[in-house]
């Protein structure tokens, strides 16, 4: 059990403001305060927050233990951290290196105290370098979380924006798609489109797949649910944009696309629309 002595924890106590100031000047050297996405003062202020996080909880935990009880104000710490930083921009390195670069001043206040006793120098300096090494890992995983966590929203946002529903004519709107067809932005097409249907009550949806860059039959499989999901809104289907390379893919593969009316662009579709709505585009005199 790598318990950290009580003169260990005196020592970083009684010498707190001077071994801030040293881990400020290891942070400097290392150009970690002089990075505008954070303010010295905001490092400043974690790093003494986290000394004193660590210092209470090594009083009665186990340094080699850090998935205890008594860790779990520390561990949300770091995590809470790990979280901004990767807000801010930073790299898991930049992170982890925040709390490695404790080690060194830890490891001077160590050899000060225990000048006497070589033995339980090298022990204690051992208990401490596990101690930061755990709580180091831990904040390398906790950002890796949140970056995937950022990614996985980002990638949301761009699934959103990629299926923009356009209102073209009153009691019609398009969905132009574009790149690859998957299950799960088949799955906020639908939802997009048929929210936009109940909003505007349209009758006729467009879907242009000129910006599909192949159709196999998963895609097709896409389309017809999404073609399936329209009708049950009670609103019809067109679909735009079939090059002759994606007609000849549907043929050859064999695909059933009856009942639906296709198009090869999108001005042809939407005269289709307007010819079923009973309007007529005619020229100014």
């Amino acid at each position: 059990m790598a318990v950290l002595h009580a003169r260990t924890i005196d020592a970083v106590r009684k010498n707190e403001p001077a071994l801030l100031a040293r881990w400020s000047q290891n942070l400097e050297a290392s150009g970690a305060t002089r990075d505008a996405r954070i303010s010295p003062q905001e490092m400043s202020t974690q790093a003494r927050d986290f000394l004193r996080l660590m210092v209470d909880a090594s009083a009665t935990a186990d340094a080699s233990d850090t998935g205890a009880r008594e860790w779990a104000d520390t561990r949300a710490f770091l995590e809470n951290l790990s979280r901004t930083r990767a807000l801010q921009g930073f790299d898991s390195q930049d992170t982890a290196s925040f709390i490695f670069s404790l080690k060194r001043v830890l490891f001077e206040t160590i050899q000060h105290a225990y000048a006497d006793s070589p033995q339980d120098q090298a022990g204690q300096m051992w208990a401490v370098s596990e101690l930061l090494d755990s709580l180091g890992m831990h904040t390398v995983r906790s950002f890796q979380k949140s970056r995937e966590e950022i990614i996985a929203r980002q990638q949301e946002d761009l699934l959103e924006l990629s299926t923009p529903v356009v209102k073209l004519w009153e009691g019609v709107l398009a969905l132009p798609m574009i790149g690859t067809l998957d299950s799960q932005r088949t799955q906020v097409v639908m939802e997009s489109l048929l929210e936009r249907i109940v909003e505007t009550g349209s009758e006729i949806a467009i879907i242009d797949i000129t910006g599909v860059p192949t159709v196999d039959t998963l895609v097709a499989q896409h389309l017809l649910k999404t073609v399936t999901a329209i009708r049950l809104m009670g609103a019809d289907c067109i679909i735009s944009g079939v090059r002759p390379q994606i007609a000849q893919t549907i043929v050859h593969l064999g695909l059933d696309l009856q009942g639906i009316v296709t198009k090869a662009n999108l001005a042809d579709a939407l005269a289709v629309a307007l010819q079923r709505l009973e309007f007529r585009v005619t020229k100014a005199a």
